[in-house]
């Protein structure tokens, strides 16, 4: 079976709960997407506000405290937020990506430094305490004085499984990230058992139907074609002829469903969990919202990319990339006032303006 670009949008959209806000709870939502980006402070908390009918800041700030959502580098070496139950398995699976990262970053300032004498060491100073970053690499410069310093906390942080504990990843606080041991931290330890099956199911479940190298993109892993294969799986194929895989009972959503405006925060996953980007934005789209490592905040017009965002100073700029109707810069500028409200900007205005590589948004919230 063939899909083309719109039903593959609307599934899309319908699997990450952007087609109607749901009702699921946060934490319900968190397990349902796999994990939230957050390798910045806010963009967590904007991007469940987009998803659910009813989010407060305090409602994901209280899992983080209550400790069944954790902080940590899971997909693609990256820090996320997860539920606990699903840190436990996902981060002994995201080793070998992280691994080779650290090697790829920092394998040559590393090169006399044995890497199990490190976890080791870092685990013991990290036993029973947490550390910043900064103070851990000053600890393990007593070992390797002659060691590039970031280099140090750097291995240690895509070596040992650390989560970074609140008020670390709260609405609004910065600072210099913590990290406490995550077995400490989640009273028991990870899982054994590296589940790749499982990761591709709940893939699927959140973003299908997909590629093996959408799969790879978001995650991280590599050589997922045998494991994909072998799991009883449907197969469509898209207008391109890429064979797409999903999920044996999982529905799709008519083309014709409509689908409202929704802003989705800086490093939202669903901008990076394709390889193939063009359910959602053109590829020149894309040259702009995905530059380098940075992913910058988008909105959604009739379910795909049609500009870019920021709140700075009590005011949302919207950028669009082509000119919109005005139905739909109406419904853009009433979505957007409750943005501002969730920002803590009720009385914040709206401008609009065209993208340009002088004027990117700065990471809306950060």
């Amino acid at each position: 079976m063939k899909l083309n670009r719109r039903v593959l949008n609307r599934t899309t959209l319908n699997r990450q709960l952007l087609l109607a806000r749901s009702s699921l709870s946060p934490a319900r939502a968190i397990e349902r997407l796999v994990a939230l980006q957050g390798q910045e402070v806010n963009p967590p908390y904007f991007g469940l506000w987009s998803r659910l009918a009813s989010f407060a800041h305090d409602d994901l700030t209280s899992l983080l405290y209550g400790r069944q959502v954790v902080r940590g580098s899971l997909l693609r070496g990256t820090q996320h937020l997860a539920l606990a139950d699903d840190y436990r398995w996902l981060r002994p699976l995201m080793q070998a990506p992280m691994s080779r990262a650290r090697q790829a970053g920092f394998g040559r300032t590393t090169a006399g430094v044995d890497l199990d004498e490190l976890v080791t060491l870092a685990r013991g100073h990290l036993a029973g305490r947490t550390l910043t970053r900064p103070q851990l690499r000053d600890l393990l410069l007593e070992r390797w004085p002659d060691v590039e310093p970031m280099a140090l906390g750097w291995s240690a942080q895509a070596l040992v499984p650390v989560v970074h504990t609140p008020p670390s990843g709260i609405w609004n606080r910065g600072g210099a990230t913590p990290f406490t041991l995550a077995e400490e931290w989640l009273g028991r330890p990870l899982d054994d058992a590296l589940p790749v099956e499982r990761l591709v199911t709940r893939y699927l479940a959140a973003f299908g139907p997909a590629s093996v190298m959408d799969v790879q993109m978001w995650s991280g892993l590599t050589r997922l074609r045998p494991v994909i294969d072998a799991m009883s799986l449907r197969k469509y194929h898209d207008t391109e002829g890429r064979v797409l895989y999903d999920l044996p009972d999982a529905p799709l959503a008519e083309e014709d469903v409509p689908a409202p405006v929704r802003f989705l925060p800086a490093f939202d996953n669903l901008i990076v969990a394709y390889a193939d980007r063009t359910r959602l934005m053109t590829d020149e789209q894309r040259k702009a919202v995905c530059v380098g490592a940075v992913i910058f905040p988008t909105f959604l017009v009739d379910g795909v990319v049609a500009g870019m965002w920021d709140i700075k100073d009590g005011a949302l700029d919207l950028r669009p990339f082509h000119p919109l109707p005005e139905p739909a810069r109406a419904e853009l500028a009433a979505e957007g006032a409750g943005l501002l409200g969730f920002a803590g900007a009720p009385d914040g205005t709206i401008t609009w303006r065209r993208p340009s590589a002088e004027h990117r948004p700065s990471g809306a919230g950060r």
